[in-house]
């Protein structure tokens, strides 16, 4: 399963910066999204030596002598796959702590390190962590969203979208794959996509974990597909088990280091308090989340609760993707108060907030915006954008601050 060489990746510039001036970069985020090409689009260039720890002689050499594994390396190198040697992490601290130069140590990760406190404790202030995520709408097309820019600058006052229709749907089960999207049809990509779950839980689980109930996990991923853009209920998830609903948690945290799954906090204030504390839970990819379904783009046209369902998480993850080359960082929660007002994703970035609500029909009204004039009213003068995403044709403004915005200028968005 190769990666695709074909899509410009827009976090290419963040780490070459990160590489003038701070010795170890970690690229993590989930197999086969890209990372290896992008480390060795740099790498090959700026003469990179490199090696991969799925290969068994290279991991059974590091995992055996760990010091000296890294003092006999060339003074440039990617290592592919690290977390399938967590023995190097401290070494490598030894041999920056020697000679701190930067841009010495490209390392890629398939399992979440920030989720293993002492392996990125080990390497704090000596490396960057940048996450990739599969490929992006913004980088499907080619160019990159002025949309975040504008949300948080000079605002969403112009500019015509397009409806999208049943490409929405063709979108959304598509997901960012490079080798998914190198399939033509969507029973191919459908086919690599449960093929994807399948290693990845039969391989990385074993690296990482030594559970007694490997065969609970696929069942306990296909559930949690199920409950995606939905509030977490560790309830739910562990019903069909004969497992604790502890060990179910504990699962659902592997299933997170994997970036198979992630969990949206909730928006919190001190000037509300009837506030849901409970985190949202989201899949990692909807291309992968429709094949585990077992849904093609026709049939999740015709079923629109699904369809509003996986929106919302196609719609995350794209701003997330989008957010990890912006120059500030963009922290997302989900807002929900127990008087049922709710928006699906509160974004900050620089004590701005804005909050984003999507919806998969072609029309709007002012009723739905009542959760993110709530979220207004809240953050006071800290609030800088509502936005209702919709798939209409018309950028159009529903009062002050709060704007319904075309799906379609979420990427193409100059």
């Amino acid at each position: 399963m190769n990666e695709s060489p074909l899509y410009p990746r827009f976090l290419l510039p963040r780490l070459a910066e990160a590489l003038t001036d701070t010795p170890v970069v970690l690229l993590h985020g989930p197999r086969q999204c890209g990372k290896t090409t992008l480390a060795r689009q740099i790498g090959d260039t700026a003469g990179y030596a490199y090696l991969s720890f799925d290969d068994d002689v290279w991991r059974a050499s590091a995992q055996t002598d760990p010091v000296g594994f890294v003092a006999d390396l060339p003074d440039k190198v990617i290592l592919d796959e690290v977390q399938r040697v967590p023995e190097l992490f401290t070494s490598l601290k030894a041999a920056v702590d020697r000679d701190r130069r930067p841009g010495r140590f490209i390392l890629t990760g398939s399992a979440n390190v920030l989720l293993v406190p002492k392996l990125a404790d080990s390497l704090a202030g000596r490396m960057e962590i940048l996450r990739l995520h599969p490929l992006s709408q913004t980088e499907l097309t080619g160019r990159s969203s002025g949309f975040l820019p504008a949300l948080f600058g000079a605002g969403l006052k112009s500019g015509d979208g397009r409806r999208l229709g049943q490409e929405l749907a063709e979108r959304v089960a598509a997901g960012g794959y490079p080798a998914a999207l190198a399939r033509v049809t969507p029973r191919r990509r459908a086919v690599w996509y449960r093929d994807y779950a399948d290693t990845l839980i039969q391989r990385d689980v074993r690296d990482l974990s030594r559970i007694s109930a490997l065969d609970a996990l696929p069942r306990l991923l296909a559930l949690a597909v199920g409950q995606t853009a939905r509030l977490l209920n560790v309830a739910d998830l562990a019903a069909p088990f004969q497992l604790s609903r502890p060990t179910i948690r504990d699962y659902i945290t592997l299933l997170q280091r994997l970036f198979l799954l992630e969990e949206l906090p909730p928006w919190h204030s001190n000037r509300l308090s009837r506030l849901i504390k409970t985190p949202k839970l989201h899949l990692v990819d909807t291309g992968l989340a429709c094949a585990l379904l077992g849904v093609d783009p026709e049939a999740l046209w015709k079923d629109r609760t699904l369809l509003g369902q996986l929106l919302e998480t196609f719609i995350y993850q794209e701003l997330r993707r989008q957010a990890g080359w912006q120059e500030q960082p963009v922290v997302f929660h989900h807002f929900r108060d127990k008087d049922g007002a709710e928006v699906d994703m509160v974004l900050e970035q620089g004590g701005q907030i804005a909050g984003i609500e999507i919806k998969a029909a072609a029309t709007v009204t002012g009723a739905d915006f009542k959760g993110l004039r709530k979220l207004k009213d809240a953050t006071g003068n800290r609030f800088v954008a509502g936005v209702l995403l919709y798939d209409g044709e018309a950028l159009a403004p529903f009062g002050d601050g709060l704007v319904a915005v075309p799906l379609s200028l979420l990427w193409e968005m100059g």
